[in-house]
């Protein structure tokens, strides 16, 4: 009996066992499981040890390691098993003394590293409305706050952050199909269940790091390079609103920590080379184009030459994946800010842009003719200049192509004043390339818009130039009737080639004359074949 007895008193944890805890754990958090009687030993002494639960609610038990960094941020605990009694709301900040405000507010940090599960929404209703309340009293005390942050209290916020916001992204559909099947218009992105906390502890750590407050030399410590790389991953969350966070968030942090500057940098440009060059899959790409629009404008002249390797290596390389339409707002804007700041870098963009200038995808080329034309508009005479001979000559193709909406957007680049002065400066090198395009519009094109259009810009060059505008018109005219009799040529050649083969072989041959005609419509470069050659090819 006495044995029993004993059995039921509490023991007591041997002195290795809570070395240990409090070495390799900052936060001696109890699990689910382990019921009441765990948490109930404390030492009754204020910033020290463990600290005491107040009016019985539960207090986790937290170890003082100032001066040292916290465990592997994103270390949760995640609640499971039926026994969630101990999870209790701590007094509310306005119930205690100020001297007591400190302490509270770290073990409201650590009662909120407790992860909950949001698969089943009938879970842990209670638990998970406390923590949620927990949370905004957070959100609410860290913008209040009058003194300065100390390390121990930035060791125990980043470690709450990381508990809740650092984690494996859901697997996505995506991941499965290939770069030519996936479309992010087409799919339905996945809501995050969690975002009920999730959205609280985003607006905590962005007040955390635009407090003033908050000593950006004390705080580097822990809002560290992994700290800054794991945020980098969250945008590839497919939740818009989570994304929408990180943006201002990591904008905050490129602001406050000076020193992380370059590695932000470096880090956003390698997640843009394995987009491009590996996955072309990434939710957040837009959101980060939109955080280094705000951080080229902000450049200073002249710029490094680091600054224009990312222009000609990062960015317009970006104009190549398929889903170009998902971030090409934000990529056109930071574009268009290099070309502002340094205007010698035109000649580059829209080499650049010719360079990936799609051939079959219409609505990219459409965007491209957008972009071009705001790069135009800050570009200089000298540097047009440089470029211009290619550039009119895919544009005089955008002139042709049977999509109403690309020819209709080439067009209207004469409504430009600026570009329009540049083509008029230039028009001898100009015309005499586009000339032939405008023609087969006026007298061929489907579209009547088009055909309209085609006329305005017809009639700029005349009235610009009339004598130059004839020359062109008549050069055009000498080359379609050389045209007409190269093809007279060759079919009678075809013809000819035919008669011959069948003297040869006392047999009919059947050729369609649409297909001799199509197949010297194709041929147009070729040497028109001789009947001496006609007859060694028939022997």
């Amino acid at each position: 009996m006495i044995k029993q007895i004993l059995n039921k008193l509490p023991r007591k944890p041997s002195s290795k066992s809570s070395q240990n805890d409090g070495g390799k754990n900052d936060m001696a958090f109890p699990s689910m499981n382990s019921g009441v009687n765990n948490s109930s030993k404390t030492t009754g002494s204020s910033g020290k040890g463990s600290n005491p639960a107040i009016n019985g609610s539960y207090a986790p038990n937290v170890k003082s390691n100032q001066g040292k960094k916290s465990g592997p941020l994103g270390s949760t605990q995640v609640s499971h098993g039926p026994n969630h009694a101990v999870y209790e709301a701590l007094p509310s900040f306005r119930d205690v003394p100020s001297s007591e405000k400190h302490n509270l507010f770290i073990r409201k940090l650590n009662m909120c590293c407790v992860v909950f599960d949001f698969s089943d929404p009938s879970k842990n209703l209670k638990e998970k409305d406390v923590k949620r309340q927990t949370l905004l009293e957070l959100v609410d005390y860290v913008s209040s706050v009058s003194s300065k942050f100390n390390e121990v209290t930035m060791q125990e916020i980043t470690k709450m952050i990381g508990s809740n916001l650092f984690r494996s992204l859901p697997s996505s559909i995506h991941d499965n199909k290939l770069p030519d099947v996936f479309d992010p218009e087409d799919d339905e992105p996945s809501m995050e269940p969690s975002w009920p906390h999730l959205q609280i502890v985003y607006e905590f750590l962005l007040r955390f790091v635009a407090s003033s407050e908050t000593d950006a030399k004390l705080a580097k410590r822990y809002i560290d390079h992994s700290f800054v790389l794991r945020l980098l991953d969250l945008f590839d969350s497919e939740d818009q609103r989570e994304r929408e966070y990180l943006k201002t968030i990591l904008h905050r942090i490129y602001g406050k920590f000076m020193v992380h500057r370059p590695f932000i940098r470096k880090a956003i440009n390698n997640i843009f080379y394995r987009f491009i060059f590996e996955t072309e899959k990434h939710n957040g790409v837009a959101e980060l184009l939109e955080i280094l629009g705000s951080i080229i404008n902000g450049f200073a002249l002249p710029l490094k030459e680091e600054h224009k390797l990312f222009l000609m290596r990062t960015l317009v390389p970006l104009h190549k994946p398929k889903c170009l339409s998902m971030y090409h707002q934000q990529l056109s804007y930071c574009i268009t800010q290099f070309v502002e700041k340094d205007f010698k870098l035109a000649d580059t963009v829209i080499r650049g842009l010719l360079k990936y200038w799609p051939i079959t995808n219409s609505s990219k080329e459409v965007m491209y003719l957008s972009e071009l034309e705001e790069v135009l508009e800050s570009t200089q005479a000298a540097e047009f200049q440089k470029c211009m001979v290619p550039l009119f000559r895919q544009i005089g193709r955008c002139l042709n192509s049977s999509h109403f909406q690309v020819a209709e957007r080439a067009l209207f680049l004469w409504n430009n004043d600026h570009i329009r002065n540049l083509i008029t400066q230039n028009r001898k090198v100009i015309l005499p390339i586009i000339f032939p395009a405008l023609e087969k519009n006026t007298r061929g094109h489907w579209n009547q818009a088009v055909q309209s259009l085609t006329l305005n810009v017809r009639k700029i060059f005349s009235d610009a130039d009339q004598s130059l505008f004839d020359e062109c018109l008549v050069k055009y005219q000498e080359d379609e009737l050389k045209k007409k009799e190269n093809r007279k040529k060759r079919e009678s050649t075809w013809i000819r080639l035919e008669n011959v083969a069948a003297a040869k072989t006392n047999e009919p041959i059947l050729t369609s004359k649409f297909t001799s005609v199509a197949i010297g419509a194709t041929t147009t470069t070729t040497t028109t074949p001789t009947p001496s050659s006609l007859a060694t090819a028939s022997s």
